[in-house]
């Protein structure tokens, strides 16, 4: 375990859900940290370290309460018991309220190994505390959470010794089968189910495929249809995802979501078992200085085993506008909408690239896609990228944007590619384009408009003085002279067009148009000073 990692009671409570833990009193909050877990034995002495999570071990309803105090004497963040009676749970409670620290329960039939594995899991898998830390980064929990809204299932994943190591959150205690409840609380499936898994050869398919299988649901065991996945790295499986369908129907593309979340899981799996904290610094550290163009092609393609001379592209996507998240078209906050996108993104594209690569720059998120096929284009990349976007608007209800950088020979041309991304999204807020998801010959002319609006932001020199005191006559005035003038351009001098767009009588815009032309001395009649005027009054405000 890191010993500079921590998670919130908060993270600790969602990811391990109701169906293991119940907190019973927090005084201080869920935002609370928690840096270690500390296993008690009645026997012992009650010491804990300032931070931990205290698994009074051993102990039941009041025999808990000098454990309970002596772990808020010493700091403590929480301490998990196994409750007696409702009277016990209430003085329990009370105590915690008095020692300042937070109160968990633990259900009766849980096993205290399992807690113990499931919040150092929690623990270990804890994402960084990096604006630009990736998915591949983030916490197993997260991951299965996000391949349970793909799949609309139930998700659990599993180490190669069927340990459960993460799974995903149920609504309805009733959706999840005794299989998946007894693998969460430590106790093992029904032996007669797990023979008909080795007669039916899944243990030996998932040993040797990295194929998503189907399992039909057996009613006589109280088990429901599932579908497993291994989780391999080369030949070697590390672990096994299983999604239980619900009382839903599993979603269409719940194969493809679980072969994308498989090898996201490998990639934590890894590097948890080789410990490769650094190793996550410095692929982060290289791939960020390829997309930038600081740093060569060379060192990451050494570090990953990649070919910088086969084609490679670049996807770029950024989330809806703040009125978006306002007006409740998004997940929650944007921070949880970040996590949950991210995700997202990278077991759709992982499905369909085992090589592409996710990071997250300021409020961006893009996918480097090295060693690609010769003949892919450019179709098929706004295809993947859509598929992302209709899953984050039908899944997360969020209103993300795509773009597609162009298509590079090699690794040392992404800089391009991430820079034609990047002007791509930037159009595409800038102009209002409706579609999801573009590629540079799709709004060619909004992307050269944006970036000369852009240059004409930076030199106000070369502004006309005219159409400049128009736009403060407005303001001054409330007035919408301006506004009028840029709608009858735009509409080709379709007056009629024009008006009904701003909801006036075609004879208010001719008045106004007029005012206009006396205040500025402007000539419409003259192509240049229309173009001008085009361009000027779509700048920003200014002051």
């Amino acid at each position: 375990m890191d010993p500079a990692a921590s998670i919130t009671l908060r993270q600790l409570v969602m990811a391990l859900g109701d169906s293991m833990l119940e907190v019973q009193a927090a005084p201080a909050g869920l935002d609370v940290e928690i840096r270690g877990v500390a296993l008690l034995d009645p026997e012992d002495p009650p010491t804990a370290q300032p931070g931990d999570l205290v698994l009074a071990i051993g102990s039941r309803g009041r025999a808990s309460l000098p454990a309970l105090r002596a772990a808020g004497r010493d700091g403590a963040t929480a301490v998990v018991v196994k409750l007696g009676d409702t009277g016990q749970a209430t003085a329990l409670s009370e105590t915690a309220a008095e020692a300042g620290i937070a109160l968990l329960s633990l259900r009766s039939d849980a096993r205290w190994e399992q807690v113990s594995a499931l919040a150092r899991t929690a623990l270990d898998e804890a994402p960084p505390d990096d604006p630009g830390a990736s998915a591949e980064e983030g916490d197993l929990f997260s991951l299965a959470q996000t391949t349970a809204i793909l799949t609309s299932g139930i998700v659990s994943i599993e180490d190669a010794a069927n340990r459960v190591l993460a799974y995903s959150r149920t609504t309805d205690s009733d959706e999840a089968d005794d299989l998946r409840r007894r693998s969460i609380l430590g106790w093992q499936g029904p032996e007669g189910y797990l023979a008909k898994l080795r007669e039916w050869g899944v243990f030996q398919h998932l040993h040797s495929s990295d194929e998503v299988i189907a399992i039909d649901s057996h009613p006589e065991l109280g088990i429901r249809r599932r579908l497993a996945v291994a989780i391999r790295s080369g030949d070697r499986q590390l672990g096994t995802i299983w999604v239980q369908e619900s009382s839903t129907p599993l979603s269409e593309r719940s194969r493809q979501a679980l072969l994308g979340a498989a090898r996201v899981a490998a990639l934590h799996l890894v590097r948890r078992r080789r410990e490769l904290s650094d190793d996550v610094t410095l692929v982060r550290t290289l791939l960020a200085g390829l997309m930038d163009g600081s740093t060569g092609p060379q060192p990451l393609a050494t570090h990953l085993g990649f070919d910088a001379a086969r084609p490679a592209a670049v996807l770029g996507f950024s989330y809806g506008t703040t009125e978006a998240y306002e007006a409740g078209d998004a997940v929650g906050a944007p921070e949880l909408a970040h996590t949950e996108v991210t995700n997202l993104v990278s077991v759709h594209i992982a499905a369909r690239h085992r090589s592409a690569l996710v990071t997250q720059v300021d409020s961006r998120i893009y996918v480097l896609l090295p060693q690609l096929p010769r003949s892919i284009d450019t179709d098929t990349l706004r295809g993947w990228a859509q598929e992302i976007t209709d899953a984050a608007r039908r899944h997360l209800g969020l209103p993300l944007r795509g773009s597609v950088g162009c298509l590079v020979p090699g690794l040392g041309a992404v800089p391009e590619s991430r820079r034609e991304a990047d002007r791509i999204l930037e159009a595409m807020v800038s102009a209002g384009v409706s579609a999801a998801v573009a590629a540079l010959p799709d709004i060619q002319a909004e992307v050269l408009v944006s970036e000369i609006l852009t240059l004409l932001s930076a030199h106000p020199e070369i502004r006309d003085p005219r159409l400049t005191a128009l736009v403060e006559h407005d303001s001054r005035h409330q007035g919408r002279l301006a506004e009028t003038l840029l709608t009858y351009l735009n509409s080709f001098g379709d007056v009629r067009a024009a008006a009904a767009q701003l909801h006036v009588h075609p004879n208010t815009l001719r008045y106004r148009l007029r005012r206009a032309e006396e205040l500025t001395g402007l000539d419409l009649s003259r192509p240049d000073q229309r173009l001008l005027a085009m361009l000027q009054l779509r700048l920003p405000p200014t002051g």
